[in-house]
């Protein structure tokens, strides 16, 4: 999970508040001392820290808790709304309203340009765009190589020029000074232009340079004087943690840009310091990379991404990634048949692939209102994950009958799938069980007419594994 321990010290600091009797002075106190460490361990500024903190402990101690709320839940409120306004209060969505809409992408060295580049562009191809990558990192060793791999694995066009691509310096020459052998990336951009239309976005990738470096700012701004990007987004590398402010402000002086991804977010305890760095720096963060898999990107929502960390889970999250891996007419298909009380080994098979597609269990867990609260070990989980792969391995052993009517597979039938799977018979009697508890649901799902609630009940307030 990103920020993990972040989140695990916030998770039990409001599981403190929860557990008390009853809340006063020193609850708070404690309370708030718990929070600074939480924020600080996470590499955040230590002056942003003692005002978010100063803002929680006011309202907490002064503000009446409204109707319907108690004074514990006042409290856990106040934490989730002071957190969300501080990482940017709301989301802000890139509107594509133009064709083909150009984000430029620029940024220091090694930040992830050009792995964000690919990332923005499978993002988008989920969602039915036609987009293409360009190339015009004309500095960096085999930048032009790296961008077509990139593009092949996201399976976009790439638009570039290999013809001077890194060509040596000639002569002596001053820090950052540009050789007149090097190709212009203006001259790149307008060698494919009347090529553009045939898209509807444009991802530009960029040389990276140090905020800092005074002919390569001067390169940028020529660029995007050209260009003129409808986006201009920095990517901004979660293990600068604190130092992001800074760069951000340069960049957004120097280039104007729109909006910040911040990369690597994953597996770094300075992931806190650049995203509250950059939620500070006047440029709203818009995406943020969560893994190194091109699909490892997200839309960022304060609201949401704050609600994941103190365990309150995040359905809109959860929504966007089961509509880019379930087409719509499948799951309206399903749901009819749900109604009807139709399920079969195939359908149980849908679920798992989707799920598969959806990522790990552990961040699928995670957006789930109260499962992360359950505190599942990672372990737990991975075995879980393991069990769905087997499971799969032994569904594609079965005949078509044997899918479609489950009921018929007895020992004999569960000895030959064993077999032709190469998966034990006790794992396979565990698919079968889990195919009936599944079964289950949705016969009661029929039965109480999609009143989750009812189900509830019959479950004793739990819902079946898997389900």
């Amino acid at each position: 999970m990103v920020l993990e321990n972040l989140s695990n010290a916030l998770k039990n600091t409001l599981q403190k508040i929860a557990k008390s009797l009853f809340v006063d002075e020193k609850l708070i106190n404690e309370l708030i001392k718990d929070i600074q460490r939480a924020l600080l361990q996470a590499d955040v500024n230590v002056k942003l820290v003692f005002d978010l903190t100063e803002k929680i402990k006011q309202r907490a101690l002064n503000e009446e808790s409204p109707k319907g709320l108690t004074k514990k839940e006042q409290i856990i409120n106040i934490v989730y709304e002071e957190l969300v306004n501080f990482l940017g209060k709301e989301q802000h969505k890139i509107e594509l309203n133009q064709k083909p809409f150009k984000i430029m992408l620029v940024g220091l060295f090694g930040s992830g340009k050009t792995t964000t580049a690919g990332k923005l562009a499978k993002f988008y191809t989920k969602r039915g765009h036609k987009v293409a990558l360009v190339g015009l990192d004309i500095h960096r060793p085999a930048a032009m190589e790296q961008i077509e791999q990139v593009g092949r694995h996201a399976n976009v066009t790439v638009f570039l020029d290999k013809t001077h691509e890194n060509q040596r310096f000639s002569g002596p020459r001053k820090f950052g000074e540009l050789s007149r052998e090097i190709k212009d990336p203006i001259e790149i951009w307008k060698k494919h232009i009347d090529d553009y239309k045939n898209f509807d976005i444009l991802i530009i990738d960029t040389a990276g340079r140090d905020a800092l470096s005074h002919d390569l700012i001067n390169e940028i701004e020529e660029v995007n004087e050209k260009i003129q990007p409808n986006e201009n987004l920095l990517i901004i590398s979660a293990d600068i943690g604190q130092a992001a402010q800074k760069q951000a402000e340069q960049f957004h002086k120097s280039c104007g840009i729109t909006g910040i991804v911040v990369s690597k977010m994953d597996g770094t305890a300075k992931g806190g310091g650049a995203l509250t760095a950059c939620a500070v720096s006047g440029a709203p963060i818009k995406f943020i990379g969560i893994g190194e898999k091109i699909d490892d990107l997200e839309q960022f929502n304060p609201q949401g991404f704050v609600g994941r960390i103190l365990g309150m889970g995040d359905l809109e999250a959860l929504l966007e990634k089961a509509k880019e891996v379930i087409k719509t007419e499948d799951a309206e298909d399903l749901g009819k048949r749900f109604l009807k009380g139709e399920f079969n080994l195939i359908d149980l098979y849908e679920q798992m692939e989707a799920m598969s597609k959806m990522g790990p269990l552990s961040s699928i867990v995670e957006m789930i209102p109260g499962f992360s609260s359950l505190k599942l070990p990672k372990e737990m989980l991975q075995v879980q994950e393991g069990k769905l792969k087997k499971w799969k391995i032994a569904m594609n052993s079965m005949t078509k009958s044997e899918l479609e009517e489950p009921d018929i597979i007895d020992s004999p039938r569960v000895e030959r799938i064993a077999k032709g799977s190469g998966i034990q018979t006790s794992e396979i009697r565990e698919l079968l069980k889990q195919y009936k508890q599944s079964k289950k649901m949705v016969k009661m799902f029929k039965g109480s007419k999609g009143d989750i609630s009812k189900m509830m009940k019959k479950f004793g307030g739990k819902l079946p594994m898997g389900v």
